[in-house]
């Protein structure tokens, strides 16, 4: 049986927390479930600090909850075969050091290298999964891994324990208080419609405040800072600072510090409905089991709409406002075109506790892909 002992993953930041999110997630998996030695490098310590508050943004190595993390601070360095760990991530297909990659060359036997590659509901995935990439120069193969909705992708991330955690901070409106009132949430607060923000600065926000402000049910918002932040300091009056919070009419919004990841996902997990972005935390709202909107990574000439429409043709079938508000607050063209804001909630939040049941069976569906670690581990054994 093959045996794995090191695992280096390199991880640029380009989505502020999206991409060190994933990548601290997965090191701290491999290490806990298959103890691997992991190796994680990242070139932004000052992102990873907002998940992480132990991170010293100073120091050129240091150890993190049994994972080791290198500041990577450039291509140029000279490296040896020991220096090269068993199995190499590159995340997103960043361009790992020219003298690392000849090392690896050099190594016997060579190390499997993967292009673990961002998370999309695309059908051609499928047939991108698992594809290898020969080195045009030396002696190696690199394999692409995709994440992913099916039985024939990746899966998703998912902690062993997650699930079981999840449902018994679920089943303790005790603890759920108790952990919400860490951030100031009143018991009134409570007992009010609890929505976590988190979105890239296009969103409508300001529009959405709107909606909930003048609405006749009570809703709490909490934003983590620096989230909408002139939305948000437009509705305070005030500087969106961590701590901040203000009442006008039916809506309460507190603006929340960046808490590390477990803590975000009990906030999920406290929430009635949440708004997420990017790749990390649209599928920590999916393992939440409740309501979510996805604002989606932007880019050019609007592909984030085909792939936002391609994940709403597999989630949100017979979900028609949730399809909807999904397509407005990403900016795609929609068939209801002219519908308000106003209108656009009320259907939403008429059709919430059917989001509710789907996302159970949501859960249940992805739960059967198995998840992404182990799935590149077991593959990572075949190629040996």
């Amino acid at each position: 049986m093959t045996t794995f002992h090191r695992l280096d993953l390199f991880c640029r930041v380009v989505d502020n927390y999206g991409d060190i999110g994933i990548c601290w997630r997965l090191a701290r998996q491999l290490r806990r479930e298959h103890g691997l030695a992991v190796t994680l490098w990242v070139d932004d310590l000052a992102s990873f600090r907002r998940i992480c508050p132990e991170v010293d943004t100073g120091a050129a190595s240091q150890r993190l909850d049994g994972v080791t993390v290198r500041h990577w601070a450039g291509q140029d360095g000279a490296y040896t075969p020991a220096d090269v760990a068993d199995i190499v991530i590159e995340f997103f297909a960043v361009d790992i050091p020219p003298g690392y990659i000849e090392a690896m060359a050099q190594c016997e036997p060579r190390p499997v290298w993967f292009n673990l590659e961002g998370l999309t509901a695309e059908e051609w995935v499928e047939g991108c999964h698992r594809l290898t990439s020969p080195h045009p120069r030396l002696p190696l193969t690199k394999h692409f891994f995709f994440p992913g909705f099916t039985d024939k992708t990746g899966g998703l991330l998912r902690e062993a324990e997650l699930d079981v955690e999840r449902r018994s901070f679920q089943s303790s409106p005790t603890e759920m208080a108790q952990f919400l009132a860490r951030f100031g949430v009143a018991p009134a607060e409570m007992a009010a419609t609890k929505v976590s923000l988190f979105c890239y600065p296009h969103a409508p926000v300001s529009a959405l405040l709107d909606v909930w402000r003048a609405g006749e049910q009570a809703v709490t918002c909490l934003v983590p800072e620096g989230v909408a932040a002139e939305a948000v300091q437009a509705f305070l009056g005030t500087d969106a600072t961590a701590g901040a919070s203000a009442t006008q009419g039916a809506l309460t919004l507190r603006v929340l510090p960046f808490v590390p990841q477990p803590d975000y996902d009990k906030l999920l997990w406290a929430c009635d409905l949440n708004f997420v972005r990017g790749e990390d935390s649209f599928v920590r709202a999916q393992w939440a089991g409740k309501p979510f909107v996805w604002h989606i990574y932007p880019q050019d000439e609007n592909l984030h709409h085909k792939k936002l429409r391609a994940f709403l043709q597999r989630y949100a079938a017979g979900l028609d406002a949730l399809d909807e508000f999904s397509l407005r607050w990403n900016g795609a063209p929609t068939a209801g075109e002219g519908s308000g804001w106003a209108s656009l909630w009320q259907a939403f939040a008429r059709q919430m506790p059917a989001m509710a049941a789907r996302a159970e069976a949501w859960q249940t569906q992805m739960l059967a892909n198995g998840d992404l670690a182990a799935n590149l581990m077991g593959f990572a054994a075949t190629l040996r």
